[in-house]
């Protein structure tokens, strides 16, 4: 059994490939349904977003069984995928883990907004009953360590994130903002922070699009915009200098004849368009057209890069925090193996002590002196205690085996051979008659009580 991480991300896979192979909200759950019936592993989860795609397990798991499961789903060749996938296993896979969720394997270092995507991703796999005590532990490490990254370092304190990347390529494109007009696709988390990046850098009008106009509303409030559904975009499109769209629509929602169109009633006046969605929402042939300037989550890794310098020294922090935190949910783990072996090792003991106890009082009550019954009740628990290690000792000393030997010595506190041999160990003498019998009258099981035993 062990914890293994696989997938696609922003450093090994296009966006053509990404947007093919990610999951949409409704898919998740039926996803990982489908992958626990098949048996892929004993818990599993799915991190999906723009930028990555991965599946995080627990159990007796094949990373090629994994791609050929995530090919199948999505309809595609394996070998399509093969080339750009990457996986890690137990210590590497957890410190995969927590890094991806403190935002160091992220388009841009430290983005907050990839830890509760992960958090989703956890809440989903609960959902679905996917998951269980291996990965749920595993995730909440991972949550502590990224509040620990969050509070103790200065990762967070610059808004650097898609959405900011996003709003600065749009200044660098239009200097004035404030007699610009932009066109917001989507109200989820990503646009949500688009909106407020234009706000504070002035922008004169925002149109928030959403399939539902509830949600729509509610972010337009917050920033002083109105609210259209997607259905009413192309009435609105060409008053739009700055789109952006990032929606979970599995189909594009501009094509290139409705922009032609949009240009049309702009005189050719140009637009500024990101997609940051994946699947993209906006057609590629779009950016063929004269006049617009198309750029995807790819094309925003220039400016990424100008950006994470701030970032670097406390980067270097939080690598240290989550190793420490990697080194400290393994040492845990290895407790609850101990711990679990000590739980059984105790119940074995229990039920042989509950045999010879009531195999003892059975005795008692037939009459036999409870001398003789304790007697033979240490003997034969003593006996039964020491069996299983007496055979596997007898076994290493027939093969050898001296690791085993040194071991059970120390695991038994045994003196050294020598010393053992000189020693002259006398048993215990038996506690009086009058002592045994107190012993026994405090001891019942069920309805018999042997202090209604005759004293012969």
């Amino acid at each position: 059994m062990e914890f293994l991480a696989v997938g696609i991300n922003h450093q090994t896979a296009p966006v053509s490939l990404r947007e093919k192979i990610a999951f949409s909200p409704e898919q998740l759950v039926p996803a990982l349904q489908d992958a626990m019936r098949l048996e892929l592993a004993c818990e599993i989860a799915i991190l999906s977003t723009c930028n990555r795609t991965e599946i995080y397990c627990f159990g007796a798991i094949r990373s090629k069984r994994l791609y050929q499961w995530l090919s199948d789903f999505h309809r595609l060749d394996i070998r399509e995928i093969t080339p750009y996938t990457y996986s890690h296993t137990e210590e590497a896979a957890i410190h995969h883990v927590m890094r991806v969720a403190c935002g160091l394997d992220s388009l841009i270092l430290g983005e907050p907004q990839i830890l509760g995507q992960m958090k989703s991703a956890y809440a989903i796999a609960r959902e679905a009953n996917a998951t269980g005590s291996h990965l749920g532990r595993l995730f909440q490490s991972t949550f502590t360590a990224a509040k620990q990254v969050r509070t103790h370092t200065s990762i967070g304190e610059h808004p650097v994130s898609v959405a900011y990347a996003a709003v600065t390529l749009s200044r660098q494109i239009f200097a004035d903002l404030p007699e610009n007009t932009a066109l917001l696709i989507g109200a989820g988390e990503t646009i949500g922070l688009v909106a407020r990046h234009l706000k504070k850098q002035g922008i004169g009008n925002i149109i928030v699009a959403n399939r539902t106009l509830e949600r729509a509303l509610r972010l337009a409030e917050n920033v002083n915009g109105h609210a259209i559904l997607l259905s009413d975009i192309h009435e609105e499109l060409h008053k739009a200098d700055i789109v952006i769209a990032s929606t979970a629509s599995q189909l594009p929602i501009l094509g290139k004849g409705a922009v032609e169109r949009a240009l049309k009633k702009r005189r050719h006046a140009p637009i500024f368009m990101v997609d940051i969605a994946v699947p993209r929402n906006i057609e590629p042939e779009v950016g063929d057209l004269a006049d617009i300037y198309l750029y995807t989550v790819d094309d925003l890794r220039e400016i990424v890069e100008d950006n994470l310098f701030s970032r670097q020294e406390a980067a270097q922090a939080a690598e240290q925090i989550i190793a420490a935190s990697c080194e400290d949910f393994l040492r845990r783990m290895r407790t609850m193996d101990v711990i679990d072996i000590l739980k059984t090792y105790r119940k074995k003991a229990e039920i042989l002590r509950n045999n010879e106890i009531n195999k003892a009082l059975r005795l008692i009550q037939s009459g036999r002196p409870v001398e003789q019954v304790l007697t033979q009740l240490a003997r034969g628990l003593t006996n039964k205690l020491i069996h299983t290690p007496c055979v596997q000792l007898r076994k290493a000393g027939s093969e050898g085996d001296t690791a085993t030997i040194t071991c059970a010595r120390s695991f038994l506190d045994l003196p050294i051979a020598d010393t053992l041999m000189s020693t002259s160990i006398k048993p215990a003498p038996l506690p009086s008659r009058e002592v045994t019998v107190r012993i026994v009258e405090s001891v019942s099981l069920g309805d018999v009580r042997p202090s209604k035993i005759k004293n012969r």
